[in-house]
Parts: structure tokens; C-alpha cells; sequence
């Protein structure tokens, strides 16, 4: 039987889960204080395939507004999206699957640093040369991320994540689910802030040590 954990499906490239991004800290430190671990999923936001043109930018910086507004997640307003950017998420996600597959640990801290050099930084974290970049920051040796990020296992598994998240009807991130003895129960399917989420995570740890003492 598998183990309690929680599952956080979320997209690097979706403003909405780096608004969440210190909330899901938090919640990972309750969870984990109590037993149950965290597993991240990746959900594919966009696949676009070409440069994002000037109304679109302005409309998604616009969004970044409603999120900063919401969360107080700071952004790179001054100079918005990297010149030239093709909205596609595909390499970002497949980073933390690969950091995932490497060494689970680094999977936050990846994702942390994919997030903070996106919106705040204002950096292209659709490039390969980057993203190693940023998993050798996260911990991960170099040329071991880079040689499994360009494998064709690292595709495929990060695919499997996008077509699980479809399967599962999940239209939107962040979506945090809790998953004990093969039931899953939802958190959240969007932003939440922490004080929404804290109790409703304890009384699903409650009821997870109830069960197990009674067990």
C-alpha cells in the first residue's frame, strides 16, 4: 500500500504557482513534520511554438499584475518577458522531472530558482544552457542533469506527467492534492493563501494519525 504524500501539480511557468510558491513552501513543512511527503507533478501550461507577439505580452503582464496584486510575489515589470520568447513549457517541466529522477530533494529548490529567474529575473528558462545552470544550483552535478535532461526517458516520463494531469481532468494550477490509501482528496485547484489551507491540510493529517492509531 502506498504511503500518505501529497501531490503538487503545478506549472514553473505559471504565475499563479509562483504567487503560490511560498505558500506550497509552507505547506510541505507542515506535511512533512507530520510524516507525509511531497511529490511534484508537472502539468504543461503552454506548448507554443512561436515568439509571443506584442498584445499577448501585454496582456499576460497584465495577469502578472492580478498576481502580484494577490500575492504580493514580486515580478520584472520594468522589462516584462525575455526578448523573443517562445511561451513553451515543456523544457522548464522536463528540468524538474529530471531533477525529480536525479535527486528528488533538488526538485524544490530547481523549481524555486526556474520560478525566481522567470518572473523576477526576467531570464529565458526555456533554454537548455540555463536550466543546467540552474539545477547545478540547485545541487545537481552538471554534466549528470544535462545528459539525463536530453534523454529521450526524461521526455517520455515528463509527458506521462502532462497526459496524467489531463487524465485527472485538472484544468488549472496550482492544484494540490492529498492522497492516502489510494483516495485522493483536493486541496486546492488554484490560489489559496496559507491560512485557508493550513487547517484544512491538519484535519486531513488528523484524520491520516486517527485512522492509524485505530488501525
Amino acid at each position: 500500500m502506498r504511503p500518505a504524500r501529497l501531490l503538487y501539480v503545478m506549472d514553473p511557468l505559471c504565475s499563479w504557482c509562483w504567487g503560490f510558491a511560498p505558500v506550497i513552501e509552507a505547506l510541505a513543512v507542515q506535511a512533512q513534520a507530520a510524516g507525509v511527503p511531497m511529490h511534484l507533478v508537472v502539468g504543461g501550461l503552454r506548448q507554443e511554438r512561436a515568439a509571443i507577439d506584442p498584445v499577448s505580452e501585454v496582456r499576460i503582464l497584465a495577469h502578472w499584475q492580478a498576481v502580484n496584486a494577490r500575492t504580493g510575489q514580486l515580478f520584472n515589470f520594468k522589462t516584462g518577458m525575455p526578448k523573443g520568447f517562445v511561451y513553451n513549457t515543456e523544457s522548464a517541466c522536463r528540468a524538474l522531472v529530471t531533477a525529480r529522477q536525479v535527486d528528488e530533494q533538488s526538485v524544490w529548490p530547481l523549481a524555486r530558482l526556474i520560478q525566481e529567474n522567470f518572473y523576477a529575473e526576467g531570464r529565458d528558462v526555456t533554454r537548455a544552457p540555463l536550466l543546467v545552470e540552474l539545477a547545478e544550483q540547485a545541487g545537481i552535478p552538471r554534466i549528470e542533469f544535462a545528459e539525463a535532461f536530453d534523454s529521450e526517458a526524461m521526455q517520455e516520463a515528463t509527458a506521462a506527467d502532462f497526459s496524467w494531469v489531463q487524465d485527472l481532468g485538472i484544468a488549472g494550477f496550482p492544484t494540490v492534492l492529498a492522497e492516502r490509501d489510494g483516495q485522493m482528496a483536493l486541496l486546492t485547484n488554484g490560489y489559496q493563501p496559507l491560512e485557508q489551507l493550513a487547517p484544512l491540510l491538519a484535519r486531513w493529517l488528523e484524520r491520516g494519525a486517527q485512522a492509524q492509531q485505530a488501525g
